[in-house]
């Protein structure tokens, strides 16, 4: 155990690359993951897919690690620490999306009462999302998406209608990642989410090595906190408030992310206070629902 000064230099971003087959989210996700690290060998694709991975090997001597059904949480957080020892700076899920379909088979299959089983699911799938955020590489996770539709009245029939683009995962996802690319099938990309504020509202573009090594220095510039959606806890911060104590005041999980990726020379630092307190506000959130469900 060692205490040593923050380096902005430690910051990790963590990214969801978001579309249907055949969008190119692994091509993109590699080109991305070239720029955040300038150096293919620390790399690291864990693959789902079939050996998809391997079809850009001409981009560069990139690593692969297969896994093979069961796509458990468990085996993800496996692999990810398989490629953490092995000294990755990068390290691309593809897809991620596997793993929230084998949950789904898992607790479908379950005997008895379906809210008591997710409570056993729960757990397991948080597994995997903790370890994404805590991992000490950069993090690309692609996720599948199909068309997503609703029930609308026209003429006083009820049509499907199309809606957008809905992710093969767990609803809420978005809120674990710092950006979320939605790339078409075009292969253009535009973010739906970005807390970083580089690609919000702009035109559809095509990532390339240049996207990563743009959001590099984002992770390494130090952004200072941001102040409007979160005034009262800034105010306390600039009165003096310990960031520990900041942490614990955080009251929500987006709270709580804003605090963590506009702070990225702290990140390691506080590495296990953030993920302690996701962990708490994820348990107050299942204890307010199971009460008012309760009465």
């Amino acid at each position: 155990m060692e205490l040593r000064t923050s380096k902005r230099s430690q910051a990790r971003i963590r990214i969801a690359m978001q579309g249907p087959s055949g969008a190119g989210k692994t091509y993109s996700s590699l080109l991305l993951a070239n720029g955040l690290t300038g150096n293919w060998s620390k790399i690291a694709v864990i693959d789902t897919e079939n050996q998809s991975a391997d079809l850009y090997a001409n981009l560069g001597q990139y690593n692969v690690l297969s896994i093979g059904a069961p796509h458990t949480p468990e085996k993800y957080v496996e692999a990810i620490q398989i490629c953490e020892k092995a000294g990755m700076e990068v390290i691309i899920i593809d897809s991620i999306s596997h793993e929230w379909e084998t949950l789904l088979d898992i607790q479908s299959n379950m005997p008895g009462n379906s809210f008591t089983n997710w409570a056993k699911i729960t757990p397991r799938h948080n597994a995997l999302i903790n370890k994404i955020l805590s991992s000490s590489a950069h993090v690309i996770a692609t996720v599948r998406s199909k068309q997503d539709y609703v029930l609308t009245d026209k003429n006083g029939k009820m049509v499907p209608e199309k809606v957008g683009m809905k992710g093969v995962q767990r609803d809420g996802l978005e809120y674990d990642f710092t950006i979320v690319f939605d790339v078409n099938i075009k292969h253009q990309a535009s973010a739906s989410k970005d807390r970083t504020g580089m690609f919000v509202d702009k035109p559809e573009f095509q990532i390339s090595p240049a996207t990563g090594k743009q959001i590099l220095e984002w992770c390494q510039s130090g952004h200072k906190f941001e102040s409007d959606p979160m005034k009262s806890l800034t105010d306390q911060l600039m009165e003096g408030m310990d960031f520990l104590e900041a942490i614990q005041s955080c009251q929500n999980l987006d709270e709580l992310y804003k605090l963590y990726n506009s702070n990225p020379s702290l990140q390691d630092l506080y590495k296990e206070e953030f993920i302690t307190r996701k962990g708490q506000i994820r348990i107050n959130q299942t204890f307010r629902q199971n009460g008012t469900a309760a009465h």
